[in-house]
């Protein structure tokens, strides 16, 4: 037995190809229930709705991104309560399930994603570590939310974070 070692490259080219699969069949989806997708991003800062355009044909299934970093912009652009925010956090469950029935709300869209968490490497918290991202979805008129733990760096939890949102977003799609 050969033991086999990959490369921080090849593991990241992997990581792509898995992503780039997952897009193509969410795509495929929303497309045969002509359905478009908005997102709502805070820790990530647009990386989703950017993978969703790296995809050709896009524009037929991906509607808007709301890159919504500060506590301001999830008021402003999502209509999440200040109030809200306040009381549990930005990153917390209650926030992203405003997040995602706001970017419905704001948008043409049928489906959304929402995401909000600590990137690290400062911000982290005894309640809320630097890894902790909350997520919301809404599809079908139900909004779905989890939260997960990521490990690593900055970059290691924003596409972490990027990957899991799509691959969860697959598996609430009708088929």
């Amino acid at each position: 037995m050969t033991n086999v070692s990959l490369s921080k490259n090849e593991l990241l080219a992997l990581d792509h190809q898995a992503l780039e699969a997952n897009l193509t069949q969410i795509s495929l989806q929303l497309k045969k229930h002509r359905h478009l997708l908005a997102t709502a991003e805070s820790c990530t800062g647009g990386m989703i709705a950017a993978a969703c355009t790296d995809l050709s044909g896009a524009s037929d299934w991906f509607d808007r991104g709301f890159v919504t970093y500060s506590n301001a912009a999830k008021t402003d652009m999502l209509g999440v309560p200040a109030a809200l925010i306040e009381q549990d956090g930005a990153v917390s469950e209650a926030v992203a399930r405003a997040m995602a029935d706001g970017a419905l709300t704001h948008s043409r869209a049928h489906v959304s994603l929402a995401v909000t968490g600590v990137a690290g490497p400062t911000g982290g918290s005894e309640a809320k570590p630097v890894g902790t991202v909350w997520f919301g979805w809404c599809v079908n008129g139900q909004t779905y939310t989890e939260m997960q733990h990521f490990a690593g760096d900055r970059a290691a939890i924003r596409a972490g974070t990027v990957r899991y949102a799509m691959q969860r977003l697959l598996g609430w799609l009708p088929a």
